[in-house]
């Protein structure tokens, strides 16, 4: 699904129309149409944050609320259904939702992080989707290398996960990981090697964890992106785990982005937790009792 084809989708539909009644809209985000449509023209689409109710009895405070959340409130309506601006940042926000989950990371990404490349037993994505314990294991072969090649005995051990956003690992990683591999390195906390995987979900860092023997394994991954934002990602930790592992042993900070935590941010503070949990020998539940 890409975004300039929904642009394009949305604005044949509404040709018929008055489309010339589009104001120009300011915004950081801009959707452009690289080719012309079949009349020889070129659309191009901004953002903007705009009251839509007529007459509203208090603009100011529609305005106010507008700025501090991304829920779709003030639009306004005609008749039934949306006015043509907000349909519009719906189908775009709509489909970069549908990219961020069903797109790969790109191969050029993943030179440029130049990590270990591993597998999980998914076979692709709808497999992934479909059947949730395909994700948490490696296949034969990548379960077969990181037992040769990962480091062993580190105290700590960290996973990059597209999840369920590829868009939020190539938008926060770059910034995230330096920061937090820095901020270990500072604390004197040792690191085994950074590893990618592909269509894997948090659990795998239980495998992980028992190959390398670490102390704590924290796994990045995309989180699954929604209509405010399809570029956020997660970090979940977990202390020594076993057989017996459940999710309330797993520490979870999320809604990492530029509009959440910021990655810089978050990689620094991730590194002070990351610190917490080995003094304490917990992490989860366990580990916020402690505190």
């Amino acid at each position: 699904m890409d975004i300039s084809a929904i642009v394009k989708e949305v604005m044949k539909e509404l040709e018929k129309k008055e489309i010339n009644q589009l104001d120009p809209l300011k915004s950081r985000q801009t959707i452009q149409d690289s080719k012309p449509f079949s009349g020889g023209r070129t659309i191009e689409y901004t953002k903007e944050k705009l009251v839509g109710v007529e007459n509203p009895s208090d603009r100011g405070m529609i305005e106010k609320l507008r700025a501090i959340t991304p829920a779709r409130i003030g639009i306004g309506h005609t008749g039934t259904r949306m006015k043509t601006r907000e349909y519009l940042d719906f189908r775009i926000d709509h489909a970069a939702a549908q990219d961020a989950v069903f797109r790969d990371v790109s191969e050029d990404f993943l030179k440029q992080l130049n990590l270990p490349i591993l597998i999980s037993k998914s076979v692709s994505m709808d497999d992934y989707l479909m059947n949730v314990d395909s994700g948490r294991k490696l296949d034969p072969d990548s379960a077969k290398w990181a037992e040769a090649h990962l480091p062993k005995n580190k105290q700590v051990q960290i996973i990059i996960s597209d999840g369920l956003s590829s868009t939020g690992i190539e938008a926060n990683i770059g910034d995230i990981l330096p920061a937090l591999i820095q901020g270990l390195e500072v604390k004197k906390v040792s690191v085994g090697q950074p590893v990618f995987i592909k269509r894997s979900r948090v659990w795998i860092q239980d495998e992980i964890a028992r190959i390398t023997n670490c102390d704590v394994v924290i796994s990045l991954i995309g989180e699954r992106p929604g209509l405010a934002t399809s570029k956020s990602i997660s970090a979940y930790m977990i202390y020594r785990p076993g057989k017996e592992s459940v999710e309330a042993d797993r520490t979870v900070i999320s809604n990492i982005h530029d509009g959440g935590i910021p990655p810089v941010e978050a990689g620094a503070y991730l590194a002070d937790l990351l610190a917490d949990i080995l003094k304490h020998k917990a992490s989860g539940v366990k580990y916020a009792h402690l505190k």
